[in-house]
């Protein structure tokens, strides 16, 4: 959770704040929508589910549309901090390894290589397949726990809790780990190695990320963190590993 934390320090360091700004924009253009969009669909739909119930049931729907508003929040949130998180991790996909690269050269003194435009541009096709990795490892997990979510309310909104932190420590710790060329596979490997880290790192992640306004900082930030999290954890373990 501290690498998390530590993040909201670095993005205002000096020499990195204009790395953070494309990812900052890209968060705050998507979510902005996003959110406009899905809570101006909640209170219709919470009123079309509550007229189904019988009118002489007229004390069930008063107390069904007390309760469904908080749970319906709480489910589009957490829904909604993943999917759409995970989106704009897509369009700022190969910015957020800029970035990454730019905090770890600012942690270690370390230059990684060359960071001009047309090194970005050549990195896409690389950065994007690194991303269809992602997705890959994330939808058949996420339709499962999904449907949990609707079939077990609360069983299923913990679960899908659990497993957006630890996909949200897979998507932030990943562009460090590529900036590396450690493939997805052996990045896993090496997450899970730290499981209870990773975890606490990608709770923070999610509880900032359902927090209004907050959120648009959470995409810069947990880069920043789980950067500093890959070189004082993270690294030494894939360099052990590639050692035996």
């Amino acid at each position: 959770m501290n690498y998390f934390l530590q993040g909201f320090t670095l993005i205002q360091t000096k020499g990195l704040k204009r790395f953070v700004f494309i990812p900052l924009a890209v968060n705050l253009i998507l979510f902005s929508c996003a959110l406009y969009a899905l809570f101006g669909q909640i209170d219709g739909a919470i009123i079309w589910l509550v007229e189904l119930i019988p009118d002489w049931l007229g004390w069930l729907k008063t107390a069904l549309s007390y309760i469904i508003w908080p749970l319906a929040v709480i489910s589009v949130l957490l829904v909604f901090a993943l999917i759409f998180g995970t989106l704009s991790n897509w369009i700022a996909a190969p910015f957020n390894g800029l970035l990454a690269e730019k905090v770890e050269k600012h942690l270690t003194g370390q230059d990684l290589g060359d960071t001009g435009v047309m090194d970005i541009v050549k990195d896409i096709p690389r950065t994007l397949g690194r991303e269809l990795s992602k997705l890959g490892y994330y939808l058949p997990r996420a339709i499962g726990f999904l449907l949990l979510f609707f079939i077990l309310p609360v069983i299923g909104q913990v679960l899908w809790f659990l497993f957006s932190a630890w996909m949200m420590a897979i998507q932030y710790c990943d562009y460090a780990f590529d900036n590396h060329k450690v493939s997805f596979k052996d990045m896993r490997r090496t997450l899970n190695q730290s499981r209870g880290s990773c975890f606490s790192f990608g709770i923070g992640v999610s509880v900032f990320s359902m927090i209004p306004i907050v959120n648009f900082l959470v995409m810069p930030v947990a880069i920043c963190g789980a950067t500093a999290m890959w070189v004082d954890n993270l690294k030494p373990k894939v360099l052990n590993d590639s050692h035996h």
